[in-house]
């Protein structure tokens, strides 16, 4: 464990406490929100479209973070996103009206990926080859661990105080969080971005780009729409389907957590010594036959027991995945990978919640859950036929044939 916390620049610290403090806001409003709506009177449809209006805003800022990020470095576009996401969430529940509080979600959604690229490009920028994926996966542990200590902040004060005062809480500590990374990041993350060309007589073509990490992209994509899907609708298929009451669901979720949380360091020392994409491909067919076992088991501990696993797998995906891009990519490219990268979990979560809920109603349940084994299926089979695009596959294939 020491030797994977070893890491020689100390920025990465600081995008890591940068990443837990954002977290713990993200978790504080994420954990009011939905409550909050509906003592505002607003129906279940239109809350999923407030959260459609929040996805909307990642797919439309992804691309343009990271052009910012060419333009006027990694630090300087990190700190203004950061301010971004204090004011717009720090006024939500001010705000009167539908429309204006989709612009609010809208605007939620885009600052929030601008934060992401800009944290996911430093790191990716200043890791060493060989430690990425350990680099990423404590990132994401980084950001896990926030979104648990959130819900636990604003279940304190939300007894002595009125729900509102969460997002202005959530507000305040990302502002404070955008002072910290502009008074202790190194200026030089700036300056490296902006050596980036600009004039765009060197610059990669985005389509080559996208070609050079269309695993990774698949991945996040795969990942986006399975989160957004079970997030909604796995509650229900266990009390429907499964019998199960409320309160037995509400500690589902922390299971999963569990696994990633426990798991995603394993995943990320094995992709580095392995080879990403084939920790990828075994991480997701395991996955992928534990949600398919998931609708024949009907003990409660059981389903828990496959939701961990779910959680040690599916979710570690992610920060792998992110490692294999930044190994493909050439620095000057990171920028803009990054932005793709995030774009394709952005439309993984749209398309998810409406395509499973038509599956689950015209359908069930268990065909909902089938069909998300089977997004996980073609991943698997994108990778077997993409081999090449892991760098480790091919000196493997190498010294084979030697």
């Amino acid at each position: 464990m020491r030797r994977l916390l070893r890491f020689g620049d100390p920025d990465i610290w600081r995008v890591y406490a940068t990443t837990f403090a954002l977290g713990v806001a993200y978790g504080i409003a994420i954990s009011l929100i939905a409550v909050f709506l509906d003592e505002r009177g607003l129906d279940k449809r239109s809350i999923g479209s407030l959260a459609a209006f929040f996805a909307s805003g990642i797919v439309a800022f992804s691309l343009p973070a990271g052009a910012l990020i060419r333009r006027f470095g990694a630090k300087p576009t990190l700190v203004f996103c950061l301010v971004g996401y204090a004011l717009a969430v720090g006024v939500f529940p001010f705000l009167d009206g539908f429309a204006a509080m989709a612009a609010a979600r809208l605007f939620d959604g885009a600052f929030s990926v601008g934060i992401w690229v800009s944290c996911e490009t430093i790191l990716l920028a200043r890791a060493e080859p060989d430690r990425k994926a350990r680099v990423m996966s404590l990132y994401a542990i980084a950001l896990a661990v926030g979104y648990i200590a959130g819900p636990i902040v604003a279940h304190r004060f939300v007894a002595v105080a009125p729900l509102s005062l969460g997002f202005v809480v959530a507000g305040a500590l990302s502002a404070l969080t955008a002072v910290y990374a502009a008074a202790r990041l190194d200026g030089r993350i700036a300056a490296h971005a902006s050596s980036e060309d600009t004039s765009g007589a060197n610059k990669t073509p985005l389509t080559a780009v996208f070609w050079k990490i269309k695993t990774s992209c698949f991945a996040t994509f795969a990942y986006g729409y399975f989160q957004a899907s079970v997030v909604l609708f796995l509650p229900l298929f266990l009390i429907h389907d499964k019998g199960l009451e409320k309160q037995q669901t509400i500690v589902i979720p922390a299971f999963f957590a569990a696994g990633m949380l426990l798991f995603a360091s394993v995943a990320a020392k094995l992709g580095d010594r392995l080879g990403h994409l084939a920790v990828m491909r075994a991480l997701a067919c395991v996955g992928l036959l534990t949600v398919v076992g998931f609708t024949v088991i009907d003990a409660y501990w059981l389903m828990c027991v496959a939701v961990f696993v779910a959680g040690a797998t599916l979710a570690t995906i992610s920060p792998v995945s992110l490692a294999l891009q930044g190994v493909v990519s050439a620095p000057e490219d990171l920028s803009r990978a990054t932005g793709l990268y995030n774009a394709c979990y952005a439309c993984g979560m749209l398309m998810g919640p409406p395509i499973s809920s038509l599956i689950f109603e015209r359908v069930s349940g268990a065909a909902m859950l089938h069909h998300l084994a089977a997004l996980w299926a073609a991943f698997v089979a994108f990778t077997i036929a993409a081999y090449r695009d892991d760098p480790a596959a091919l000196r493997r294939r190498l010294a084979f044939n030697r």
